[in-house]
């Protein structure tokens, strides 16, 4: 099983001139002792069940740009991107960029958004969610085109939300044969069929093996139906662990379950993150057992 790590709170010691130097800390140390993937929310501000709505919070793209700079290993991602903050295009040149400047490491992570406080407190359209659906498919559409052959495929797209006239992406992602794309929601109807069509992976909660098993069956039918083997899509899931509280054979015994239940790719946030030590901890007692 990979493990990834969420960076879900900024709420650190040392205030808002800390946050840089702490963020660059955490990356590097999640570098160091071994996880496959570091991510962070595509939120603007704190969501509910992790802090009050003022807590800090940084720009998505902006502090995956930063963790390019302090990591040179993990791949890295937004988990996940609301479609609605940006258009399919700067979606895509943004991810591109990301994956240009950190040498074939990023991820392309989206989802149909659900925040509608964060939008309208900060003035953002937040379409219905049909046309959030539409929009994510177009986006998908658009980078399956743009990630394929030299600098995309040129052509023009119509779409249900988007028109676009040229499909030009140069430079091109190093990522071959494009940066993994994956969709992140539990939806059975739509969102576990966007990502059968269109994902390299998929990401649902990780709230009970029997949970995450029967959304992957979920997954399957969808995949069955389109003629696309299941096993070309990595099953991820998000969780969380507390290092002090849950020892880490209990943390080993839960991940277990969880790839027994079909997942491959565990990303999960560490409470008190800030603090080294705790990374260290996973990288040393948790990651040899899973490998």
């Amino acid at each position: 099983m990979k493990l990834g790590l969420q960076i879900n709170q900024f709420t650190w010691p040392g205030g808002a001139a800390a946050i840089g130097p702490t963020l660059a800390r955490v990356g590097r140390t999640a570098d160091d002792v071994g996880l496959d993937s570091i991510w962070v929310m595509d939120h603007f501000f704190q969501i509910r069940g992790l802090g009050p709505p003022e807590a800090p919070m940084l720009e998505g793209q902006t502090a995956l740009g930063f963790l390019a700079a302090h990591t040179e290993r993990a791949r890295l991602g937004l988990m996940v991107g609301g479609i609605h903050y940006r258009s399919p295009g700067l979606w895509i040149k943004a991810a591109t960029t990301l994956d240009v400047l950190s040498g074939g490491r990023a991820w392309f992570g989206i989802g149909a958004a659900w925040n509608v406080h964060e939008s309208k407190g900060l003035g953002f359209p937040f379409p219905p969610l049909k046309e959030r659906f539409e929009l994510l498919e177009d986006t998908l559409q658009m980078a399956h085109g743009m990630w394929s052959g030299g600098s995309g495929t040129g052509e023009g797209f119509e779409g249900r939300q988007v028109t676009a006239t040229h499909l030009i992406n140069s430079p091109q992602s190093i990522s071959r044969p494009r940066i993994p794309i994956l969709v992140g929601g539990g939806g059975e109807r739509k969102t576990l069929r966007l990502a059968a069509q269109y994902a390299d992976a998929c990401n649902v909660f990780g709230r009970s093996p029997d949970f995450v098993r029967g959304k992957l069956a979920i997954l399957r039918e969808h995949c069955e139906r389109i003629g696309r083997p299941y096993e070309e899509i990595e099953r991820t899931i998000l969780t969380s662990v507390d290092i002090e509280a849950e020892s880490s054979d209990a943390f080993v015994q839960r991940l277990g379950e969880l790839g027994e239940a079909g997942a491959q790719h565990a990303i999960f946030s560490v409470r008190g993150v800030a603090d080294a030590s705790r990374l260290e901890r996973i990288g040393s007692e948790v990651l040899p057992q899973l490998r």
